[in-house]
């Protein structure tokens, strides 16, 4: 009984679920400062909708992270994408049926050369993937003339406007993409091993888990789902536009470092970091609605990023420290 009741504390603990209560905090806040705006059915549809993209770019950074691997191209990834798909549609003139495939695989086989520069060519990840940014972004650059491209037609717009339910499709796609994303990392072999790579490389090759290889398909994992965010984001815009796609790595990355301090205890984990890019999102639209300048919005994630690392390595560290505490006091028994 004295268990489950620590159990239930535990799981309602500020620190394993602090973003639930800050998202609490805001919304009372917002709800006696803009109640007029802020309560809106149709703004928080909106927020649905509006954050469904960077939930997706947030899961393609995560899903490599796991395993070790910060990717920082994560914007360029679904801004060239985005460039791509319009270019098959509006330039090539393909099909849907073939343009969409087209444009994920197209992120796989960029994650795929990024994975291959990490493990092949011995470059650190970051350094690696501000590379493959940079590359991405003269690629944008070149195949859209530094200009939009326009002339996609009304029927690929129909992907990302047209709803169930009142939700968008795009809400549904990260949903799917966050289960099926939570299910093989929490309940495969594969995501066990993807873990343990990223915590102790060393370790996991001890064990016989091939962390190069790994590594590399987390990073087409990611890749994928980065290309299918701008796929869904040119259809959005109806244009393939080569200045929105970068906007998604500083978002992204926040709520997966934020994420990683909920529900799983400092661990990178799907729905911690759904939870924390919403909760994230209501901040900036309530910030918004309230008439603040745009550049609040950069702060405002800035600064989200830097407590959510704090916090991230304040959590691993504590959890070292009570494992290293609880050994201590098997091995020296404390005098009674």
């Amino acid at each position: 009984m004295s268990t489950t009741r620590d159990d239930v504390l535990r799981a309602l603990s500020f620190r394993n679920i602090s973003a639930i209560y800050i998202f609490v905090v805001m919304f009372v806040i917002f709800s006696l400062w803009i109640p007029q705006k802020f309560l809106q059915v149709g703004v928080w549809r909106s927020l649905l909708d509006a954050e469904a993209l960077t939930g997706l770019a947030a899961l393609a950074a995560l899903i490599p992270l796991i395993a070790g691997s910060l990717n920082l191209a994560i914007g360029a990834q679904v801004g060239f994408a985005a460039i791509v798909s319009a270019w098959l549609l509006g330039k090539a003139g393909l099909p849907i049926l073939v343009q969409l495939p087209a444009v994920v695989l197209s992120g796989a086989l960029i994650g795929l050369v990024t994975g291959l520069v990490i493990t092949r060519l011995r470059v650190e990840p970051i350094i690696a993937t501000l590379g493959i940014s940079s590359i991405l972004l003269a690629g944008m650059a070149w195949v859209s003339g530094s200009q939009q491209i326009l002339g996609l037609g009304d029927e690929y717009k129909l992907i990302a406007t047209t709803q169930f339910g009142g939700v968008t499709i795009p809400v549904y796609v990260l949903l799917a993409v966050a289960l099926l994303s939570w299910y093989v990392l929490e309940r495969t072999p594969v995501g066990r091993r993807a873990y343990a790579a990223g915590y102790n490389p060393e370790a996991a090759r001890l064990a016989g888990v091939h962390v190069e290889r790994l590594r590399i398909w987390t990073l087409v994992a990611g890749g994928a789902i980065a290309a299918l965010a701008g796929a869904l984001l040119t259809s959005r815009i109806n244009a393939g536009d080569p200045t929105v796609g970068p906007s998604f790595l500083l978002p992204a990355l926040t709520a997966v470092f934020l994420g990683s301090t909920q529900f799983r205890g400092g661990r990178f984990n799907v729905w911690g970091t759904i939870v924390a890019m919403y909760v994230l999102a209501v901040g900036i639209k309530g910030l918004q609605l309230a008439g603040s300048p745009r550049w609040v919005n950069d702060l405002f994630y800035g600064v989200a990023l830097v407590l959510a690392v704090a916090l991230s390595q304040w959590e691993v560290t504590s959890r070292r420290a009570s494992a290293i505490g609880r050994l201590v006091d098997r091995v020296l028994p404390r005098k009674r």
